[in-house]
């Protein structure tokens, strides 16, 4: 905490440090579900029963192709994501929600609301709408 305090610290630090610390609590609070933080791009992503090939999946999640294997075999042993053949691409499969996961989804996202709601409990709520609408704006920067 001290570090952080650092008068000598950029903010982007400060904003890593802050996300760093996030995900480990993400990690920690979604573990008993069988969810990691890691996975939450790709759940979002095919919430509504979509299926998409893992090339779109990493270009909607942002997430680098090798990573996005990765990451997609380590779902798929856990029972979260299955694959099948592309009918219309050969050398491609459609990776979808198994309804595992879909069952999770809910429960994942009161943990993730609780969290924000115990996170943001230092402001008002003007400064937290505020705060909303400065980290969209941050994200979208960091996207064009």
């Amino acid at each position: 905490r001290d570090l952080v305090r650092s008068r000598g610290l950029g903010d982007v630090y400060k904003r890593q440090q802050y996300a760093r610390v996030m995900a480990k609590q993400v990690d920690e609070r979604l573990r008993p579900l069988g969810v990691t933080a890691s996975q939450l791009p790709v759940l979002v992503a095919l919430k509504g029963g979509g299926r998409l090939t893992q090339k779109a999946l990493a270009e909607t999640t942002g997430v680098e192709q090798p990573s996005m294997a990765q990451l997609l075999a380590r779902m798929e042993r856990d029972g979260l994501v299955r694959r099948e053949p592309s009918p219309t691409d050969g050398r491609s499969s459609l990776v979808s929600l198994t309804p595992a996961a879909m069952r999770k989804l809910e429960p994942g996202r009161a943990v993730l609301k609780q969290m924000d709601d115990e996170a943001c409990a230092i402001f008002e709520p003007a400064e937290r709408e505020l705060l909303a609408r400065l980290l969209l704006r941050l994200v979208e920067s960091a996207y064009q």
